[in-house]
C-alpha cells in the first residue's frame, strides 16, 4: 500500500496473527455498543445490522484488523446463549464474505462478564436490592447473574450491592460457552476471536488479580490458580477450534490502582495493589503458553477507568511504555491502545517495540480517517476530543449507580461529534425537496454544523458571527493546554466551512432576524453566564473571562462551581502552578449524568492526589477583599483566604429570537448541554428544512 507521508509507512506494512495475515498494523479496537451480536436489547442476541454497517464503511477504508466491541456470551435479558442461535451466524457468514472482500480481516471479542463492574443503572439497582422484585425479574434480568464475581465484594456503581460469589458450576458453562461461541464464529469465517477479558477489571482479570480474588478453590490463592480461568477459556477454544484458530486475549498490563474506586496518577508514585509490572511479566509469558496468540493491551480497571478510556487530561499514548515493556516477555504479536497517535505508533512499529496500533473513538468520529492518512491529508481528519459524551457515558457520583439514561446505556458506540455512527436511520444527509435560502445566526460549533448539513443538502446557507472569530464559547472550552483536540476541532470546522458555498458575514450582529432575506432561520447564539445574588460577586472572574485570559487571576483561587467548567479550570490552574480551591453545593463533584465516569474519576481522583482542598455541600454567601465566606450544610459560615475567585455556576440560554414559523432555535440557545446535544441538535433541526 503506497503512502504518501514515509513516516507513517510502518503502519502500513503486513504482519501475522497465528496463520492470519493482516494487510497493515491498524487495529479498531473493541467499543461497547459495537458488538455484531447486538447490544443490552430487549429483543436479546441477533446480528446487528448497524454494527455491520459500521464495520464495513470502516473496512472500505483500509482498516486492518476489526475488533467488534464486546459479545456477552449469555443475553443481558432471557438468558438467552449466544451459541443458541444460529439463524445469527448464518448472517454472520454472509457479513464475513463482504468484509473479505475488503481485505479486511475481523476478530470477534467475547465477553465472560463483567463481575462488580458491570456498571448497574439506577433504574435496575433498586430491583437487585430487593430479594422479591429481584426474583420476579430473574426470568428478564438475573442482575446476580450479571454481578456474579469471583469473591462477595461491593459493586463498582453501586457500592451498597453485595456481588455475589460466582459458582464453580457457572465457571464451567461459561468456558464452554466460550468454545461453543468459537466454533460458530470460526464456522462462519471470522478469522479469530478475542477473550474478554484479562482486562480493566472486568470478570477474567477480577479472578487474576489477587486484591478482587480471595477464593480457597482452584481458582483462587496461587498465581496458576487466578489465571486458571483465563488459561482453561483458550484452551477450551483450541479445542473446539484447532490450535491453528487464532485467539486474541484484551489484556490490561498494570492495574494502575491504589485501592478500591481509586486509580493512580500518570507519573505517581505509588503501591500498586492490582497487577504490578513484575506478575505483568509473569502472566502476559503464562497467558501466552496457554494458547493466546495477541495480547490486545493497555492499562487500567473500573476503578483507574481513566488507562483504558483516556480522557482529554490523560496525556497521548499514555500507555506505549508499559505495553511495549511487556512485549518483550512475549513472542506473540503485541498491539498498543490508549491515545495512540499515528506518528508516534509507527515509530513504535518501526522499532519493534509493539506489533500494531489500536485505535478505538476515532473510527466513531471519522470512518475515513485511515485513507486521509494514506494520503497524508492530516487536516481533514475529523478529531476525536475523548469526551465519552455519545461513545461511553456511563455517569456515576457519590450514592449513585450508573446514571446514564436507559437509552444510551441501550446505544453505545454512539458518537457527539459524528450523529451518523450507529444511527445511520436516524441522521443522514438527503437531498432537500425544496432549495432554500437559510440564514443561521451564530457561528460557534452548533451553528457551523447547522450550515454545513444544510450546504450538504443543497440549501444556500448564509452565516452570521457578531464577532471576528468562529467557534463561539467553544473558544474558551478549548483554551487549556489539555484540550488540544478541542482547539483542531474548531480549526476542522473553519476548514470544512470553505469547502461548501456557505456566505460567512464575521463582525455581523443579528438583531432584528425580519430583516433577513432568507426562508428560514437557524438561531445559534449560545447561552450567557448564570449571575449569583452574592455579596461581592461582581469582584469575580466569570469561567469564560478566565479561559480566554481576559482577566488575570492571584495565585490562590477560589473556583466556585464544582461541575465539570469549574473542575477543569481548577485542574488547568493547578497545571500553571495556581493553588486552586473548589466550592460546590452538591455532595460531589461533577454529579452531571452523561458525563462519562473515566473522565469525573480522573478529575476526582487528580484533586484527591494532589490534596486540592475540596468543600462539597457548601455554599458562596460572600466574596470579599481576603477571600470568601462559605456556608457548610450545617449553616455554618467560615472564610477561605484567596486572591481571586472564578464563578462557574452554569449558564442561561441566549437566543436572539424564539418565536417564528421559520425560527429554530438550536444548541445552548435552546437548553444548555455539551457538544452532543448541540450537534445533535444541530441535525435534528438541518435534516428536517
Amino acid at each position: 500500500m503506497k503512502v504518501t507521508n514515509e513516516k507513517y509507512e510502518a503502519l502500513f506494512t503486513p504482519w501475522h496473527v497465528g496463520n492470519v495475515e493482516i494487510k497493515n498494523r491498524i487495529v479498531m479496537c473493541p467499543m461497547g455498543g459495537t458488538s455484531l451480536f447486538g447490544w443490552f436489547e430487549l429483543t436479546g442476541c441477533h446480528f446487528d445490522k448497524e454494527a455491520a454497517k459500521l464495520f464495513l464503511e470502516r473496512a472500505n477504508n483500509n482498516v486492518g484488523l476489526i475488533i467488534p466491541g464486546i459479545a456477552p456470551l449469555r443475553d443481558t435479558f432471557w438468558g438467552k446463549w449466544l451459541w443458541q442461535n444460529p439463524k445469527m451466524f448464518e448472517e454472520l457468514k454472509d457479513f464475513m464474505d463482504e468484509i473479505h472482500k475488503t481485505g479486511a480481516k475481523l476478530f470477534v471479542q467475547l465477553t465472560a462478564g463483567m463481575g462488580r463492574s458491570w456498571a448497574i443503572t439506577e433504574l435496575v439497582a433498586p430491583l437487585h436490592k430487593n430479594k422479591v422484585t429481584r426474583a420476579i425479574v430473574k426470568p428478564i434480568i438475573d442482575t446476580s447473574h450479571e454481578l456474579a464475581s469471583p469473591s462477595p465484594q461491593p459493586s463498582r456503581w453501586a457500592h451498597d450491592i453485595e456481588c455475589p460469589e460466582m459458582t464453580k458450576e457457572q465457571i464451567h458453562e461459561i468456558i464452554e460457552a466460550f468454545a461453543k461461541t468459537a466454533k460458530l464464529c470460526k464456522e462462519a469465517g471470522v478469522d479469530g476471536v478475542e477473550v474478554h477479558a484479562v482486562h480493566e477489571g472486568y470478570l477474567l482479570d477480577q479472578f487474576a488479580i489477587e486484591f478482587f480474588n480471595k477464593r480457597t478453590d482452584e481458582y483462587g490463592g496461587s498465581f496458576e490458580n487466578r489465571y486458571r480461568f483465563a488459561a482453561e477459556v483458550v484452551k477450551a477454544i483450541k479445542e473446539a477450534c484447532g490450535s491453528d484458530y487464532p485467539v486474541s486475549l484484551r489484556y490490561s498490563v498494570e492495574s494502575k490502582m491504589k485501592g478500591f474506586c481509586e486509580g493512580a496518577m500518570p507519573g505517581e508514585d505509588y503501591t500498586e495493589v492490582g497487577r504490578g509490572m513484575a506478575e505483568s511479566e509473569k502472566a502476559a509469558k503464562y497467558l501466552q503458553d496457554a494458547g493466546y496468540d495477541m495480547l490486545n493491551a493497555d492499562n487500567g480497571t473500573y476503578d483507574s477507568w481513566y488507562w483504558a478510556h483516556p480522557p482529554m487530561y490523560m496525556p497521548e499514548n499514555c500507555n506505549l511504555d508499559d505495553v511495549a515493556h511487556i512485549k518483550k516477555f512475549v513472542d506473540i504479536p503485541v498491539v498498543c491502545a490508549g491515545r495512540m497517535d499515528a506518528e508516534v505508533g509507527a515509530k513504535a512499529v518501526a522499532e519493534g517495540r509493539i506489533d500494531a496500533v489500536g485505535v478505538a473513538r476515532q473510527f466513531l468520529v471519522d470512518p475515513e480517517w485511515i485513507t486521509k492518512l494514506i494520503e497524508d491529508r492530516l487536516e481533514d481528519i475529523k478529531p476525536c476530543i475523548c469526551c465519552h459524551s455519545g461513545c461511553f457515558n456511563f455517569s456515576s457520583s457519590k450514592g449513585h449507580a450508573n446514571t446514564q439514561d436507559l437509552t444510551d446505556t441501550m446505544g453505545l458506540s454512539r458518537c457527539a461529534l459524528n450523529p451518523k455512527t450507529m444511527q445511520s436511520k436516524k441522521y443522514r444527509i438527503e437531498p432537500a425537496k425544496k432549495q432554500k435560502k437559510i440564514a443561521v445566526i451564530g457561528g460557534g460549533i452548533g451553528g457551523m454544523e447547522a450550515a454545513i448539513v444544510c450546504a450538504q443538502r443543497g440549501h444556500s446557507v448564509t452565516l452570521y458571527e457578531k464577532t471576528d472569530k468562529l467557534g463561539g464559547v467553544f473558544i474558551a472550552a478549548a483554551a487549556p493546554s489539555f484540550k488540544e483536540k478541542d482547539r483542531a476541532l474548531i480549526a476542522w470546522y473553519i476548514r470544512e466551512l470553505n469547502k461548501y458555498p456557505i456566505t460567512v458575514n464575521m463582525n455581523t450582529e443579528i438583531r432584528d432576524v425580519a430583516s433577513l432575506d432568507a426562508d428560514e432561520i437557524i438561531v445559534a447564539t449560545g447561552a450567557v453566564a448564570k449571575k449569583i445574588p452574592v455579596k461581592g460577586a461582581q469582584t469575580a472572574v466569570e469561567a469564560v473571562d478566565y479561559l480566554l485570559g481576559n482577566k488575570p487571576v492571584g495565585d490562590t483561587v477560589v473556583v466556585v462551581g464544582g461541575g465539570l467548567t469549574g473542575c477543569e479550570i481548577a485542574y488547568d490552574l493547578y497545571q500553571k502552578g495556581k493553588k486552586p480551591i473548589i466550592v460546590e453545593m452538591q455532595d460531589d463533584l461533577i454529579t452531571t449524568k452523561g458525563i462519562c465516569l473515566a473522565n469525573t474519576s480522573y478529575l476526582r481522583d487528580f484533586f484527591k492526589t494532589n490534596r486540592v482542598p475540596v468543600y462539597l455541600e457548601t455554599a458562596l454567601s460572600e466574596i470579599n477583599d481576603t477571600g470568601v465566606v462559605l456556608k457548610d450544610k450545617e449553616g455554618k459560615t467560615f472564610s477561605v483566604d484567596a486572591d481571586s475567585v472564578i464563578l462557574s455556576v452554569g449558564y442561561n440560554p441566549a437566543p436572539v429570537a424564539n418565536k417564528g414559523r421559520k425560527i429554530h432555535v438550536i444548541g445552548d440557545a435552546k437548553k444548555v448541554g455539551n457538544l452532543r446535544t448541540v450537534i445533535w441538535g444541530a441535525w435534528d433541526v438541518a435534516m428536517k428544512l
